[in-house]
């Protein structure tokens, strides 16, 4: 790792940590978030230094933005989880719903960069981008060229050797989006979209996959020579020496944030502040750099130059990335769902 090393990461994430007090009661935090190298990384290098510090016992529940999502409306007036990452998109949706609490000013907040004040009541943890995912030996392999656009996902040399996440998934949403844009449309003209991802992506899909794991799967079996994903997953794929790149492609990437918010009717209030308060220190968000793929959202980060090669790093390439209009986009999501489940996902 690029970092001096995990156990200077931790003990400086400690440091950060001791400026808040020590909480006896209640120990127990529930923490809704990603499975796979999340919740992996999460587990051996993040929890047991917060945990150690606050005298806290993490409870983490593992599942994809949609999953945590469904548990604070299955629980709505009950809540039983109390700190929740989700995309960005679904963030919105559960700050509209009533389900995130407002953030505790904290002076780490001041520090965020612009993007990632999402709103008073979520924030910024992490800063990807969706783009294309190919194998590298595969495509060698073939005689094939890296992908370099979108449009790589219409070409008929990858029928049945792609998958793309649904349109419940962030990246599958967004795809649905770029297309529509390259077809002349956009967000309040969706219809070029829908026609391009029916007629000209859908037939080289092999799976509309968005389980990060089951995604690693179909690449490492071979399935699939190309993907729509985020920077991050890729990243923690390419980690394991798997022949897999990254690629932004000439027309654009939009941008993706990992977001945080502290659940309302909260069993433990001040606990999943400072748990938030932790995610966002320079030295966790390092950590997450490294091992996550996830551009700093906290400006005083700093990275070592092969992790900051990796990852959206700094105002100018955070800047750049396409932002995605939440408002307009949760308010048809539902509606652009039940025609994707229709007429593309069949």
């Amino acid at each position: 790792m690029m970092l001096r090393s995990v156990h200077a990461a931790v003990c400086a994430a400690l440091a950060f940590g001791a400026a808040t007090p020590a909480f006896a009661q209640p120990t127990t935090l529930y923490v809704g978030s990603y499975g796979g190298s999340t919740e992996k990384v999460f587990k051996e290098k993040l929890i047991p230094a917060f945990e150690a510090r606050n005298n806290a016992k993490i409870v983490y529940v593992a599942g994809n933005s949609t999953d945590t999502l469904a548990k604070l409306q299955a629980q709505k007036g009950k809540q039983e989880l109390n700190v929740v990452l989700l995309d960005d998109g679904p963030m919105y949706q559960a700050v509209q719903f009533g389900f995130c609490d407002k953030l505790a000013d904290a002076p780490v907040l001041k520090d965020l960069y612009p993007a990632a004040r999402l709103t008073d009541k979520a924030v910024g943890i992490g800063i990807v981008s969706t783009g294309l995912a190919y194998n590298t030996e595969a495509f060698k392999k073939a005689n094939l060229p890296p992908p370099d656009s979108w449009e790589a996902l219409t070409d008929k040399r990858f029928r049945q050797k792609i998958a793309i996440p649904p349109i419940s998934n962030t990246y599958g949403l967004q795809t649905l989006l770029m297309f529509a844009k390259l077809r002349k449309g956009g967000d309040k003209a969706i219809e070029p979209g829908f026609t391009a991802m029916k007629n000209e992506v859908g037939p080289n899909v092999l799976a509309w996959e968005p389980s990060p794991g089951k995604m690693t799967e179909l690449f490492q079996n071979g399935d699939i020579m190309l993907a729509v994903w985020g920077s991050g997953r890729v990243q923690s794929l390419k980690d394991t020496g798997f022949p897999v790149q990254f690629v932004i492609p000439k027309e654009g990437a939009p941008a993706l944030l990992t977001a945080a918010c502290p659940v309302v009717q909260n069993s433990a209030p001040a606990l999943s502040q400072a748990f938030i308060q932790y995610l966002l220190s320079p030295e966790i968000q390092a950590m997450l750099a490294d091992s996550q793929g996830w551009g700093p959202a906290n400006s005083k980060t700093r990275l070592d130059p092969a992790v900051a090669a990796k990852v959206p790093y700094g105002k100018e390439q955070i800047d750049r990335l396409t932002p995605t209009d939440w408002t307009v986009v949760n308010e048809k999501r539902a509606e652009w769902t039940n025609r994707w489940n229709r007429t593309v996902e069949r």
